[in-house]
């Protein structure tokens, strides 16, 4: 004989079953699922994975076999019905067409999520992400949103689509410890008409959640409801989760708005960067070890040459700076490198740079150079990647045999051309 649900799951049946048959919500949630992979909970259990949408009014067909709530993926995958539990990295990366930053917020107090929530969305802008989407988690917290199409699709010749979660954690982390400071004096000024007890601990508790941030790993979609609250997880602008109430997560009252913000290509490639440097400062400073940039010690400091002309290059770095068809992001990584190394003056470095581009075909974005640009004046100059790296027979540069024996351009150039070294 079935067990009889009892009172609370009985409610919350009757309004799924009213709620999940509006068109409006099918099709948000339907949307929404396209290249993720989906889950349905049922009360208290989850569903089967990996599973998919294929039509608006599936929803509904899951709702009539006891789905209470929906969940999906942050990964964007080229068929989520492929993935397979037990998948290596390798096996995970070549399905995996992407992944939306996910910051999932959560609190005892839904006004303590509020404040964080608008605290990120500030600093998120700081860093030139002007489109970010914001949902109420059904519960006491917040999903914000970047979306894939927002990221950089590679930072120093390495697919972002490769660096799920690490990446992500690293943003995550970088924003958690930009943010703390603000946040604790925003709360601490809430909670000065003893509206709360006082709660040190909250900005902890309170921050994005790094557990989120795990391979497939789910969250609660867009509309879906929230099984202990019978609250939608509704999409909110800026303005209104600025004076948001649990009263306006009703599902009688919700009104479709799409999650995913209209990004710009690439907004958030500063924002990546400067949390990669934080990152690798940080590990830095632990280690006390400086490195270079295919990852080995630096052993000696940037050198100054009198005489710069192309003819003195090594050959592998003439050859790129001929112009570049392919590759182009890393033979920029390259020449960046071996420029600064050799101490070339700022004006000459960019000139070069950008003269460079414009033989190459098609050029690279001048806003991407310059995005690079910035971000390697900010870091001490380290080493360009060595010559036995795939750096350069990924581009079609092959290193001559003389190359090869002096391991590192800057080593080749120190031998060619020692008798022009500042004294």
């Amino acid at each position: 004989m079935d067990e009889i649900p009892n009172p609370k799951e009985q409610r919350i049946r009757k309004i799924t079953h009213l709620y999940y048959s509006r068109p409006e919500v099918q099709e948000a949630l339907f949307e929404f699922s396209k290249d993720r992979e989906i889950c349905p909970r049922y009360f208290e259990g989850f569903g089967k994975r990996p599973d998919s949408m294929q039509y608006p009014n599936d929803v509904f067909e899951l709702v009539k076999k006891g789905a209470t709530s929906f969940h999906c993926s942050e990964e964007l995958w080229k068929d989520p019905l492929k993935i397979e539990t037990g998948m290596n990295e390798k096996q995970l990366n070549e399905i995996r067409k992407g992944w939306d930053l996910l910051i999932d917020i959560d609190s005892k107090y839904i006004d303590y999520s509020k404040i964080s929530a608008q605290q990120i969305i500030k600093l998120l802008n700081f860093y030139g992400v002007k489109h970010v989407g914001v949902k109420f988690s059904g519960s006491k917290g917040f999903h914000i949103i970047v979306p894939w199409k927002a990221l950089p699709k590679e930072i120093n010749g390495i697919k972002t689509s490769e660096k799920f979660p690490e990446w992500a954690r690293i943003v995550v982390q970088f924003i958690t410890n930009s943010v703390k400071k603000e946040l604790i004096d925003k709360i601490t000024d809430l909670s000065r008409p003893n509206k709360y007890i006082r709660d040190f601990q909250v900005s902890e508790e309170v921050m994005p959640d790094l557990i989120l941030v795990s391979p497939r790993h789910l969250f609660r979609m867009p509309y879906s409801l929230h099984e202990k609250t019978a609250l939608a997880s509704v999409v909110l602008s800026e303005e209104e989760l600025k004076n948001f109430q649990l009263m306006d997560a009703s599902p009688m009252k919700v009104k479709i708005k799409n999650f995913m913000p209209d990004s710009r290509e690439g907004e958030a490639s500063g924002l990546f960067m400067e949390a990669l440097d934080w990152f690798k400062s940080k590990a830095d400073e632990k280690s006390k070890i400086k490195t270079n940039a295919d990852g080995t010690p630096i052993a000696f400091k940037p050198i100054k040459f009198e005489k710069l002309s192309e003819a003195n290059f090594p050959p592998a770095i003439q050859k790129i700076l001929l112009g570049i068809k392919d590759g182009k992001k890393r033979a920029l990584f390259i020449l960046i490198n071996f420029f600064r190394f050799i101490n070339m003056d700022k004006e000459e470095f960019e000139k070069r740079i950008f003269e460079w581009n414009k033989k190459n075909v098609p050029p690279l974005n001048e806003g991407y150079i310059q995005t690079q640009l910035s971000w390697s004046l900010r870091k001490p100059p380290v080493l360009p990647p060595n010559y036995d790296k795939d750096y350069y027979k990924g581009i079609g540069v092959i290193p001559t045999s003389e190359e090869i024996h002096s391991k590192n351009p800057i080593n080749y150039m120190i031998k060619k051309n020692f008798k022009s070294l500042v004294k």
